[in-house]
C-alpha cells in the first residue's frame, strides 16, 4: 500500500526537550512535513528561539517540567485550545548523568530517573486522551542504553531500559485502541549530552574503546530525518544507526562482554584520571551561559 506522501500535514504534534539538540531538529522535520507542534522544554527563552526559527504560525512553546503532573495535565489543555487534539507525541525529553554509582548524588541520580522514565509516563499519561481520540502516535525516545548497559551510567542506562519495557506495556495496552507506540533506539547523537559527557575523560575514553561503528556521532538533523520518517509510518521501532537493529539478537550477550571489558580497563582509566560523578548532562547549562554571552547555543 502506498504511503500517505503528506501524512503529518494538519496534524498537532506535541515534542518534549524541544529546547534544543534532538528535539528542535524533529520540531523543524516535523513542521517541514506540514505539522504544527507544540514545543516542550524547561528554558522558556531557548523554546522561544526554536519558535522564532519556524515559520510563522507553524509552533507554539510551553516551559515545562515533564515531572510535574499538574505543570503537564494544565500545559496539555492549553494546547488542546490553541492548536487542537495532538496526534503526535514524542516523549524525547531526558538527562542524563556519569561515573561511579557510589559517588553520584542521591538526588542528581534520582532526577535522571525522574526526567526520563516518569518524565516520560507522565508525557503520554498527559496526552493518550487525545491519542486515543485522533488514533495517533507516540514516539518514545530510547537507547542503545536500553539494549545493552554501560558502566559509569548507570541512572541513564535503567531509565533507558525503563522507557523500552513502558513502551512495550503501553504499545500491548492501547493496540485495540488503534494508538500506535513507537520506540527510537539511538546511540550517540551530536547534542549537548553528548559534547558534556565528552568533557569528562573517563566517560570519553569508554565511548573511545568502542568499536568503530559504535562510537560515531550522528548529527540531531540527520536522526530527526529518521525518526520523522518513522513518526509518518507509525513504525513499531526504528534504529539509528540501522545496524542496532543487530544488537537485539545479541542482547544477552552483551553484560558478559561489557564486564569483562569493564575488569580490564577501568583500572588503567583509573590510575590515569581518578573517576567522578558528572553531575547532570544535557540539562542546558553550556546553553545558557552561551545566551548570557550573547553568542549562541552551543
Amino acid at each position: 500500500m502506498p504511503v500517505d506522501r503528506k501524512p503529518l500535514h494538519g496534524r498537532v504534534a506535541v515534542v518534549t526537550g524541544a529546547a534544543r539538540g534532538l528535539g528542535a531538529a524533529m520540531a523543524g522535520v516535523l513542521v517541514e512535513r506540514g505539522a504544527r507542534v507544540a514545543l516542550l522544554g524547561r528554558e522558556e527563552r531557548t523554546l522561544a528561539r526554536v519558535r522564532d526559527s519556524l515559520p510563522e504560525g507553524t509552533s507554539a512553546c510551553w516551559e515545562a517540567d515533564v515531572t510535574d503532573d499538574r505543570g503537564m495535565f494544565r500545559v496539555g489543555a492549553e494546547i488542546r485550545a490553541r492548536l487542537g487534539p495532538p496526534s503526535v507525541v514524542v516523549a524525547n525529553a531526558g538527562v542524563a548523568e556519569g561515573g561511579p554509582f557510589t559517588e553520584s548524588d542521591p538526588a542528581v541520580w534520582r532526577r535522571v530517573v525522574e526526567v526520563n522514565l516518569i518524565g516520560s509516563a507522565i508525557t503520554a499519561r498527559t496526552f493518550l486522551p487525545d491519542l486515543i481520540d485522533t488514533r495517533g502516535y507516540l514516539l518514545q525516545v530510547a537507547s542503545l542504553a536500553s539494549i545493552g548497559a554501560a558502566p559509569m551510567m548507570s541512572a541513564y542506562c535503567a531509565s533507558k531500559a525503563g522507557v523500552e519495557s513502558f513502551a512495550h506495556a503501553l504499545r500491548a495496552e492501547v493496540a485495540h485502541r488503534r494508538v500506535g507506540v513507537g520506540i527510537a533506539y539511538i546511540n550517540w547523537t551530536d547534542t549537548d549530552m553528548v559534547r558534556d559527557a565528552d568533557e569528562h575523560a573517563v566517560l570519553r575514553e569508554l565511548r573511545g574503546h568502542m568499536p568503530a561503528p559504535a562510537r560515531k556521532v550522528f548529527p540531531a538533523a540527520y536522526v530527526a530525518g529518521r525518526l520523522v520518517a518513522a513518526v509518518e509510518r507509525r513504525r513499531a521501532s526504528v534504529y539509528v544507526p540501522r545496524w542496532l537493529r543487530s544488537t537485539q539478537l545479541v542482547r544477552a550477550a552483551m553484560p558478559p562482554v561489557v564486564t569483562w571489558l569493564s575488569r580490564r580497563e577501568l583500572p588503567r582509566l583509573a590510575a590515569a584520571e581518578p573517576f567522578s560523578a558528572t553531575g547532570l548532562l544535557g540539562a542546558g547549562g553550556r546553553a545558557d551561559q552561551a545566551a548570557d554571552r550573547g553568542g549562541p547555543p552551543v
